[in-house]
């Protein structure tokens, strides 16, 4: 179990989430279950978030104790004012790590890690302080080499508050109004940094989303270039894809369904569609990260934890999952773009990921893409992120982006 576990961590959220997302006709909706608070109230949301806030506003900032991952650096964790995909306001959170090197207004990077989980206790900003052996930020080497050039990075918990595994519309905002709210706390040096983005497979996502997002969502940050890798591009083209024979990763399907049920509660009957041994692993998972979410879920399948046999036949859920795909979204990024893939990746349409690029190539944007000498997905992350590194680097260097245009 424990080399699966290693092995399918990084699988992409969209492929995976049809046989669920998609099993809203049939019966009355039920309330969709969300993750148990998170006990530090740090989190809590302040009750005049609607009011008085703005999207990026700060709204409780601290100081968190050395980090072992990061020696050296500050840690710094912000609350902020987001919004969520319906455009209601909601708080997340992002942290800052700062290395003793660091020059005011040197580049800052917002890195998008990978989180595929539902409970709290998978939050970036919770596993960087956890005991926990089975979670550990395996992105934390990477993020060392960016520290070491004397780069600010921030960490944002692009999930949302509410754990919305599957919603990556969502994590591009998050990420977006992360930044801005690093960039009003003028003691933490970043108020005129360039920004780079980055991030792989679900991270990729949410960074991707961010650089399609910003010139309409945030067109005052000064964002320089995106390095994105593993991007599920069409969760459509995923979810048709998908059979409903049993999978060794089926967990992150319910897990993502789950999510997506949670940020889209009026459009997404997720649970009022299973059955006892849909809501037992319902019950199993809703608090889970990876390794919970891939063991419980191991080998099972939609027919499983769902006795409607027309789980394919939803509109609504076809939109949610149409609103949520890259390839359809006709925004453009307006900075140079890294993207990297392995050419033979089996878990992400590549058509997907050829045609955006293309799209956006078609539309002038620079774009580099590495095709990475590995078959499937999760070498290709180690493969790239150098490479990605680099070219951030020369957009902060401020040298002409190049293109395989």
């Amino acid at each position: 179990m424990g080399t699966l576990i290693r092995r399918l961590v990084t699988l992409p959220i969209a492929g995976l989430v049809a046989a669920l997302a998609l099993s809203t006709g049939g019966p009355a909706a039920a309330l969709p279950i969300y993750p148990v608070a998170d006990p530090d109230p740090f989190f809590g949301a302040p009750a005049d978030l609607v009011a008085a806030h703005q999207p990026g506003d700060v709204l409780k900032i601290r100081q968190m104790p050395p980090n072992l991952y990061f020696p050296g650096s500050e840690v710094w964790e912000l609350l902020f004012r987001t919004t969520d995909s319906e455009g209601k306001p909601i708080a997340a959170n992002t942290t800052l790590l700062v290395p003793p090197n660091f020059v005011p207004d040197s580049p800052l990077v917002s890195y998008q890690h990978i989180i595929n989980a539902l409970g709290h206790k998978c939050k970036i900003a919770t596993e960087l302080y956890t005991t926990d052996p089975l979670t550990q930020i395996r992105e934390a080497p990477g993020l060392n080499i960016a520290l070491a050039r004397g780069w600010a990075v921030a960490l944002p918990d692009h999930l949302g508050p509410r754990m919305a595994y599957g919603a990556a519309k969502l994590g591009g905002q998050v990420t977006l109004d992360g930044i801005r709210a690093v960039k009003r706390v003028p003691e933490l040096r970043v108020v005129n940094s360039p920004v780079g983005l980055g991030g792989y497979s679900g991270g990729g996502m949410a960074t991707a989303w961010a650089a399609a997002l910003a010139p309409t969502y945030a067109p005052e940050l000064d964002i320089v270039g995106a390095a994105e890798g593993g991007v599920p591009m069409n969760l459509v083209k995923m979810a048709s894809a998908l059979g409903t024979n049993p999978h060794p990763a089926f967990g992150l399907a319910m897990a993502a369904a789950l999510g997506l049920e949670r940020e889209y509660p009026e459009r997404m009957n997720v649970s009022g569609q299973l059955n006892d041994n849909g809501r037992w692993l319902q019950s199993m998972i809703r608090d889970g990260c990876t390794n919970e979410i891939m063991f419980w879920g191991v080998g099972r399948s939609a027919s499983q934890v769902t006795d409607n046999v027309n789980f394919m036949d939803d509109p609504s859920a076809w939109q949610v999952m149409e609103e949520n795909s890259l390839e359809m979204y006709p925004g453009i990024p307006a900075v140079p773009l890294f993207e990297w893939h392995s050419p033979t990746d089996t878990l992400v349409p590549v058509d997907a990921i050829d045609n955006t690029i293309r799209r956006y190539c078609d539309a002038g944007v620079p774009v580099q893409t590495l095709l990475t000498p590995s078959p499937d997905h999760l070498s290709a992350a180690v493969l790239g992120l150098p490479q990605a590194l680099d070219w951030l680097d020369g957009r902060f260097r401020g040298v002409p982006a190049p293109s395989t245009c």
